[in-house]
C-alpha cells in the first residue's frame, strides 16, 4: 500500500524553539559566548534575525539571564533557571509551552549556530510528514540541529534528561544536507575566531592577540 502523507507542517502550525540559555564553559569565562560580537551584531542574535521572515506560530527563546533581548525579533523569553540540568531542561520547557499552544511541531535551533538561513530551514519544512515528523540538518556527515519534531514526540521530548537529548531519535530521521559552513556550532572561542576569518568579519581583525600590519 502506498504511503499516504499527512497534512503539510508548516511554520504557521510551529512554535521555533531557540536554545540560548547555557554557561559557555567550553568559551571561557566571558560571562556568555553569545554576547560575543559577530559580524557587528552578538553572536545569539543572528539566528533571530534570520528567520524573522518565516511566520511561526509562536517564537520561544530560553534564556539563562537578560543578556541578549530577543524581544525585539518577535520572542517570548522564558527563563531557565537551572542551565547546569543541561539542554534538556530547555528543550523541556519549551515544548511544554508549545504543547499548550496547540502547535503540530516544535522547530529546535541553537543561538549559538550563527549562520543558519531561512531558506535551509524551509527545506527542513519541506521534508516534514505529520505528526511523526523528524526532520534534522545535516552537514552530510552527521545529524544536528536545527531538528523538526512532529507533536507526536511532545512527550517523549518533555521525559528529556541532561544532554544527551533526543540523539536516537534524530539519527532515525529524515536529514536534510547542507553546506558545513552553514551548521557551524560555535563552542569555543577557537571556533569563533575562524569563523571570523572565514567570513572575514571585521572582528577578525580587532580582536585580541589578532595580528596587526604597520
Amino acid at each position: 500500500m502506498n504511503h499516504v502523507p499527512d497534512d503539510p507542517i508548516r511554520p504557521e502550525d510551529t512554535v521555533l524553539i531557540l536554545l540560548a540559555a547555557g554557561r559557555s564553559q567550553r568559551f571561557g569565562d566571558v560571562g556568555s559566548k553569545l554576547t560575543e560580537p559577530f559580524l557587528n551584531r552578538p553572536l545569539g542574535l543572528h539566528v533571530a534575525v534570520a528567520l524573522e521572515s518565516l511566520p511561526f506560530k509562536e517564537r520561544l527563546a530560553i534564556v539563562d539571564g537578560d543578556r541578549l533581548d530577543y524581544r525585539p525579533y518577535g520572542f517570548t523569553q522564558i527563563h531557565n533557571d537551572d542551565p547546569g540540568e543541561g539542554m534538556s531542561r530547555s528543550v523541556r520547557l519549551g515544548v511544554a509551552r508549545a504543547k499548550e499552544a496547540g502547535a503540530r511541531a516544535v522547530m529546535i535551533a541553537l543561538a549559538d549556530m550563527p549562520r543558519v538561513t531561512a531558506t535551509h530551514i524551509q527545506r527542513v519544512f519541506d521534508a516534514a510528514d505529520g505528526g511523526l515528523t523528524v526532520v534534522a540538518s545535516s552537514d552530510g556527515c552527521a545529524p544536528m540541529p536545527p531538528v523538526l519534531f512532529g507533536a507526536d514526540h511532545f512527550d517523549f521530548l518533555l521525559t528529556l534528561t541532561g544532554e544527551a537529548g533526543a540523539k536516537d531519535l534524530v539519527e532515525g530521521g529524515r536529514h536534510v544536507i547542507t553546506s558545513p559552513a552553514e551548521l557551524i556550532d560555535v563552542d569555543t572561542r577557537e571556533q569563533l575566531d575562524r569563523l571570523r576569518e572565514l567570513v572575514h568579519a571585521p572582528e577578525a581583525l580587532t580582536r585580541a592577540g589578532a595580528r596587526r600590519s604597520d
